[in-house]
């Protein structure tokens, strides 16, 4: 199991373009993708669900990644996370 935290940086958050693309980067991967925000952890794939976290700009979440590909996985979604967000 690989986990790491990041704090947004984009003005807006997680909104609608960023958690699209984020799910389409989760499905390249077999492994689980947990996404943690305060006490609220959803499946990565959902894109209702992230949305639904109203993640702003300065919050801190946490990626919880588990499964047969998960250093590629979480390598891949950690630059993910700091290039997209």
């Amino acid at each position: 199991m690989k986990t790491f935290d990041y704090v947004v940086k984009d003005e807006l958050g997680i909104h609608a373009r960023p958690a699209g693309l984020l799910v389409k980067e989760v499905k390249n991967y077999k492994s689980k993708v947990l996404l943690k925000k305060d006490d609220t952890e959803i499946d990565a794939t959902r894109l209702m669900a992230i949305m639904a976290l109203g993640v702003k700009c300065g919050t801190k979440v946490t990626l919880t990644i588990e499964g047969e590909d998960e250093e590629e996985a979480c390598q891949a979604l950690q630059q993910f996370f700091e290039e997209q967000l």
